[in-house]
């Protein structure tokens, strides 16, 4: 029979492994936002559960954390040597997306009498 303080060490452990998981997910999607913001050479999948980066680096955290990441939950990047890239994502790689940056339009006020 199992006792209730070993039940409790056991929810504990399984906490700590499905945040380590989700960590580790995310770690994955920045390391692929990092080696496609700075155009390293690579082949970059990432779906829900799944991250493959083939080439490509991990974040370098010094002198500050690197806070990209991908806004997309799923997507296919080829990065290629003299920085052409082929992929499937047209966001931004900012930790908060502006809503439809790109489109951005500067309203001109009219001189007034």
């Amino acid at each position: 029979m199992i006792s209730k303080k070993s039940m409790s060490i056991f929810t504990k452990i399984n906490t700590s492994t499905k945040s380590t998981s989700l960590n580790k997910d995310e770690e994955d999607l920045r390391a692929i936002a990092y080696s496609m913001d700075l155009l390293i050479p690579g082949l970059y999948i990432w779906f829900p559960g799944l991250k493959i980066r083939l080439g490509g680096n991990t974040p370098d955290d010094e002198p500050y954390r690197y806070p990209g990441t991908i806004h997309d939950a799923y997507g296919i990047a080829l990065v290629l040597p003299g920085y052409k890239i082929f992929t499937t994502y047209q966001g931004t790689y900012d930790p908060r997306e502006t809503p439809d940056s790109r489109t951005t339009t500067v309203e001109r006020q009219s001189d007034a009498i």
